[in-house]
């Protein structure tokens, strides 16, 4: 165990904020340093005002304040917080390279939403699927920082089918940042930039991360779905706006299985599921398109179903799924 550190000269508060931290492959233990004010500091060395903190990994503020060192990522949701005094306000806002003003307009987002916002480190490739970098969930999904630095991402699309053949939708949490409560495919979501969801090898790192995510979002077990069972049929390139704030810009691998499941849908992902057969999907597309009941799909669903589902849905009734596959070409799609 290591107990965080806290300068003496810092307020009160935070310095009775003491509590744990234990190391793992999921967590980062490390000193950061950063200039503050101390009016009875009388040494005139401007070194000496960096003072060190071992700050809260649940602060979203500093969560993409990583150690260039360590490969390890801050896990949030493991520790309990304290609240940053107003006098660090401006400099929590510096260090995200937000306004103040934009800092307390994400203050109404959901915690959990927030919270993997900041904390997921999203996979940059450029429009060949090359890893270029990685930047947070929250900046790849900021339409602004889309536009200004196009930023482009890693994303996976997973179609579940059961044995009847009978594909798994899922409706989006009200909470979900981007798209909330539209209706969209199995499961969709991102590879994170951690080295067992950067394999490239087989699309392992991608099959990894979808595995990672149906636990999450629904509750499957690795063992109910073994990575082997994930079959790539292609990849897709999409820009799609949410609202005035956010969207999505992904490199997205489509990604088909067929298994008997046991679902528990996680509410803070998922408001509803439901299978449907072919004709089932096609009066979902019929409301959607007329604006019936509130239906709404997913951008990347919709370009799923105009330009592959039904093809690729042939194959898996027949068997022959992996003979649908096409990994080479990259389909820009609008």
């Amino acid at each position: 165990m290591q107990r965080a550190r806290f300068h003496p000269s810092l307020p009160q508060p935070l310095m009775s904020a003491s509590f744990s931290l234990i190391r793992s492959p999921f967590t980062l233990i490390t000193s950061l340093r950063f200039p503050y004010n101390n009016n009875n500091n009388n040494n005139n060395n401007n070194n000496n005002n960096l003072a060190p903190l071992l700050l809260s990994p649940s602060s979203p503020s500093f969560s993409r304040l990583r150690c260039s060192s360590s490969p390890f990522f801050l896990r949030s949701s493991r520790y309990s917080s304290f609240s940053s005094p107003p006098r660090f306000a401006s400099f929590r806002a510096a260090a995200m390279g937000k306004p103040e003003a934009a800092v307390d307009a994400d203050a109404a987002m959901d915690a959990v939403q927030k919270r993997l916002m900041f904390e997921d480190e999203c996979i940059l490739v450029d429009e060949q699927d090359n890893v270029v970098g990685h930047e947070s969930k929250y900046y790849c999904h900021l339409m602004e920082k889309i536009e200004s630095e196009n930023l482009l991402h890693r994303a996976f699309s997973v179609f579940l089918f059961n044995s009847k053949h009978e594909l798994l939708l899922q409706q989006r949490s009200a909470t979900k940042v981007t798209f909330p409560l539209v209706w969209t495919n199995t499961c969709c979501s991102h590879p994170l930039y951690r080295e067992s969801e950067l394999i490239e090898e087989n699309y392992l790192g991608v099959r990894n991360a979808a595995q990672r995510k149906l636990l999450d979002e629904l509750g499957i077990p690795s063992e109910d779905l073994p990575i082997e069972q994930f079959i790539p049929l292609g990849r897709m390139l999409y820009k799609a706006p949410s609202d005035g704030k956010w969207g999505e810009h992904e490199l997205d691998y489509l990604l088909f299985t067929i298994r008997d499941v046991k679902l528990l849908p996680n509410p803070d992902e998922v408001a509803d599921v439901k299978y449907v057969n072919r004709d089932q999907l096609k009066e979902l597309l019929r409301k959607a398109d007329a604006g019936e009941d509130g239906v709404k799909l997913s951008p990347w669903f919709r370009l799923v179903v105009d330009n592959f589902l039904m093809n690729w849905w042939d194959h898996v009734e027949k068997g022959t799924l992996r003979e649908a596959a096409d990994m080479k070409t990259i389909y820009k799609l609008k």
